[in-house]
């Protein structure tokens, strides 16, 4: 898991695996209230971003033991 802090208005950014520089997912903190963080997602219409609880029931076809197997979402703070 890459953890990250981040602040206000500051970004993370996930790209592609073929070494360009093309962006595949920009994820941005809005703002930050108590123990809440508002994330910004940017990413091309095909590229599905979801909560992991979202997830979860989108692919609930896929058994869990199988979810290790599966890329942790990123992790920014």
């Amino acid at each position: 898991m890459l953890v990250l802090s981040r602040k206000s208005f500051e970004s993370v950014v996930v790209g592609d695996q073929d070494g360009s520089f093309n962006q595949v997912l920009k994820v941005t903190v809005l703002e930050i209230r108590g123990d809440k963080v508002k994330l910004g997602f940017e990413a091309a219409r095909e590229v599905p971003v979801n909560r992991l609880e979202v997830w979860k029931d989108l692919h609930a076809s896929i058994r869990p033991e199988h979810w290790r197997a599966i890329p942790a979402p990123l992790v920014a703070h």
